[in-house]
């Protein structure tokens, strides 16, 4: 283990290839950081980490994630809020020479500025389902589901009736932010051909958010969650054992014969045995 920077609703600790970042909870951490918990960043994966002076007699400590190298901020596409920033963090003012200290160890150490060929950080852990203003939107590491609700979904999806989209046909996801004026999530096809209504509540790969509906902390890390998965398929799979017990497992979830808290507990057990 290395330095410990401690800020505003987080610490960041430099081990020997990473960098470990660890949300605290509390009535003003953002929603998002308190889903995230904690999250390792392979050197590998960042690019650049600056330290800058901030507002109120405060330093900021920033690091920045090589394109292509985190499935969060792919899919997140600059539209997190300064704020909420996982890769941002502020420290009193008389932390900077630590925060200066930390920049000097790192430099040398880091990946380089060209995009990443494949994920090197791990998506954060999902909802099992997302609540959006007019679906209910699951993702059992297989595929992607729709189920429309009666009162929200546009006369398109509930007479299209329900969908279910294997991740061999997803190529990418597309989440714009429930805090803009068009939010929502939407599956792109693999093959690069949009089938579906541009409109978003008219395309039965997309749900809607609205006030109460697809929250940041829950909808960004699902999505992130579901690019992860994708991005997983485009090269030889290193275990097949494992993907093959999960595959079995959210069969059983999805045949009612495990509850959401069971089928979590076991996915994350052979989760872990990757």
């Amino acid at each position: 283990m290395g330095d410990v920077l401690a800020g505003n609703h987080a610490v960041w600790e430099l081990d020997s290839d990473a960098v470990i970042i660890r949300f605290t909870r509390g009535l003003r951490t953002p929603r998002l950081w308190h889903a995230l918990g904690e999250r390792h960043i392979p050197l590998e994966a960042l690019s650049e980490v600056t330290v800058t002076g901030g507002k109120r007699d405060t330093a900021v400590l920033r690091a920045v994630p090589r394109p292509g190298a985190d499935p969060l901020m792919e899919v997140a596409a600059g539209q997190l809020k300064e704020a909420c920033d996982p890769y941002r963090l502020v420290l009193p003012g008389d932390r900077a020479p630590q925060a200066a200290s930390l920049v000097d160890a790192l430099r040398g150490r880091l990946g380089p500025a060209e995009p990443a060929e494949r994920f090197l950080v791990r998506a954060p852990e999902p909802p099992i389902h997302l609540k959006a203003y007019d679906a209910r939107v699951g993702f059992d590491g297989s595929a992607v589901t729709f189920q429309w609700s009666r009162t929200g979904a546009s006369g398109t999806k509930w007479k299209a009736g329900d969908q279910r989209y294997p991740l061999a046909e997803i190529g990418g996801v597309e989440w714009r932010s429930p805090d803009g004026p068009d939010g929502h999530l939407r599956l792109l096809p693999r093959d690069g051909v949009a089938a579906g209504d541009a409109r978003p509540d008219h395309d039965l790969a997309a749900a809607v958010f609205g006030i109460g509906y697809g929250a940041v902390h829950e909808s960004l890390p699902f999505a992130a969650s579901v690019l992860a998965a994708v991005g997983g398929r485009a090269g030889s799979d290193p275990h097949p054992q494992v993907d093959e017990r999960l595959r079995h497992l959210s069969e059983l979830h999805g045949a009612g014969l495990l509850t959401d808290a069971e089928y979590a507990a076991l996915r994350d057990r052979f989760a872990a045995d990757a």
